[in-house]
């Protein structure tokens, strides 16, 4: 496949910089745009029951230099990474959780979970007044939007306030104690991917881009608004190998066989992809390599709170590939006639989410195979 310049930076939503935050919060590199915790994963010590949502513990200082990277770090954790549309060339746009991914990890750190809950899922907001926002029930990809204001500063949006406010959102709804979190936008994430030398996976569908041309460069707005035009990429079934803006560009799409649903199943996808690079490289387990691929995105990573990134990259470098569970939770529109108001779970998804807190999630998927995503 060929590949793009990557000089034009487009305006489209990028939730899949969530991506690169998955599988680098979880085992490695951990390159973000903003990494925001409630005072980090918990550390040491007895650790709060898994489904228990509520503030979390002040962790520990880090471990002295005799002690190896992150050996006071524990589970279980749970990690919420989001993709957001920030819109930078437009003053003031507010950004939307447009990719909303969840990380469970239980304790022993020796297998993850991960599932995505849809951007349009109808969800009970809860009242920020820091935001001036006074709660209620929408789509989940405005809890990231109504969190963001500030008073007094219209055209300044927080996307770190608009994180907390998702975060208790997802925390209310999952009933998950949410342990830290990534919030990204497009920079960095096909510099990441290149960075590590590309990533293979598996493309389960055939894909075309709406948004790329197959020399990488970006197709032209069509006349008069309504979409694109131009030659378009395309992405063959079959075992790949992409580059950081075909990584991104092919997990994006959602106008296929699937919509919404199989673009979700591609991100998860291609987070399973780098999480078998970066363990198989033992990426994780080299902080000095670690330090050399933050240092690389320079400007696009800001990371606040909790452990220091090679001290998580490390607890987290043993877990197996093949320990990376990927779900799918099924949903459905909600709505009356053409009146659509969002998506809901369907009752095995949201069984899977309690027997998850229980600590029963083998057990559940072992019961409804149909929930596991192929890596």
């Amino acid at each position: 496949m060929a590949q793009g310049t990557g000089a034009q930076r487009p305006r489209w939503v990028l939730g899949l910089a969530a991506l690169a935050a998955v599988a680098l919060v979880a085992v490695g590199a951990l390159v973000v745009t903003r990494l925001v915790g409630d005072d980090g994963p918990r550390r040491g010590g007895p650790t709060a029951a898994t489904g228990t949502p509520g503030p979390a513990a002040t962790p520990s200082p880090t471990p002295g230099p005799t002690a190896p990277p992150g050996a006071g770090i524990t589970g279980p954790l749970n990690l919420l990474l989001v993709g957001v549309d920030t819109r930078v060339s437009v003053p003031g746009w507010e950004p939307h959780g447009d990719a909303v991914l969840v990380v469970h990890v239980p304790k022993g750190l020796d297998r993850a979970y991960l599932f995505s809950l849809p951007r349009d899922l109808l969800v009970d907001i809860p009242a920020f007044p820091r935001a001036g926002y006074r709660g209620g029930r929408t789509k989940l990809t405005h809890a990231m939007s109504y969190g963001s204001r500030v008073p007094g500063k219209p055209k300044q949006p927080s996307a770190a306030q608009g994180y907390e406010l998702l975060r208790s959102t997802v925390s209310g709804y999952t009933g998950l104690r949410i342990d830290a979190g990534a919030v990204l936008t497009f920079n960095g994430f096909d510099k990441l991917v290149d960075q590590l030398g590309g990533v293979d996976l598996y493309v389960d569908q055939r894909v075309v881009s709406l948004h790329r041309r197959p020399d990488g460069r970006h197709r032209e707005p069509a006349p008069g608004g309504g979409g694109y035009v131009g030659p378009q990429m395309v992405y063959e079934k079959g075992e790949r190998h992409l580059t950081g803006w075909q990584a991104l560009d092919y997990a994006r799409q959602r106008y296929i066989t699937g919509g919404d649903y199989a673009r979700q199943r591609h991100q998860q996808q291609l987070v399973k992809a780098l999480v078998t690079k970066i363990l198989d490289e033992d990426l994780a387990r080299q902080p000095e390599r670690v330090q050399q691929v933050v240092d690389a995105l320079g400007d696009t990573l800001v990371y606040a709170g909790g452990p220091r990134i090679v001290d998580v990259a490390y607890a987290l470098g043993g877990l197996s590939p093949d320990r990376f569970v990927l779900v799918g939770l099924p949903g459905e529109g909600v709505g009356k006639g053409s009146a659509y108001r969002g998506e809901q779970l369907k009752p095995t998804g949201r069984k899977f989410l309690t027997e998850l807190r229980a600590g029963r999630a083998d057990a559940y998927l072992a019961a409804h195979p149909e929930l596991r995503v192929k890596g």
